[in-house]
């Protein structure tokens, strides 16, 4: 069964340079998203971080950290960007940093095989990537089609999915699309 494109959080929130959350490099980061789609019509899913309607544990005092964020997933503040509104592919939202569950299992039809690209390579990409190799699939990542909070912690988080191999495989766009 061909790999799957699981872009994520490409979003408002981590767009806007005014954000505290805004992924500085992630007008890189769209860019090789957008040059992954052509290779993987029908075969994307999109997603979405939202927060918590009712933050519970470790989330309250996360949420007392980042009040901002506190507000509903229909808010702007949580829309993808423009340039991702109207590509053909499902949107997975998830109150939770890593988007691997069952329900995401289901959205890629089972495959065993998906592509990561997306923001914040440190928070949502590595947690969704290692969940997905400790299930089973084998996971690719896009580096140039990632943006971290800076490029620091980008590449820590590079090189601590690197650590999972062959189960996680670091890779670039020009790697996938050839």
């Amino acid at each position: 069964m061909p790999a799957w494109l699981v872009a994520i959080d490409m979003q408002h929130v981590f767009a806007d340079p005014s954000s505290p959350w805004a992924a500085p490099r992630f007008r890189e980061a769209l860019d090789g998203v957008q040059r992954l789609l052509p290779a993987f019509v029908g075969r994307t899913v999109l997603t979405r971080y939202v927060a918590p309607s009712r933050p519970s544990g470790a989330w309250v005092p996360y949420f007392e950290q980042w009040p901002f964020a506190r507000v509903p997933e229909d808010d702007p503040l949580y829309d993808l960007v423009p340039e991702l509104r109207d590509v053909a592919a499902p949107i997975e939202s998830r109150p939770r940093f890593g988007k691997w569950d069952e329900a995401m299992a289901a959205a890629i039809g089972g495959a065993d095989e998906i592509v990561l690209a997306g923001v914040s390579t440190d928070c949502c990409v590595i947690a969704t990537a290692i969940a997905a190799g400790d299930a089973g699939v084998r996971v690719r990542v896009a580096a140039d089609a990632c943006a971290g909070a800076s490029d620091a912690d980008h590449q820590r988080a590079l090189d601590a999915m690197a650590l999972f191999a062959p189960l996680i495989e670091v890779t670039t766009v020009d790697a996938l699309v050839q």
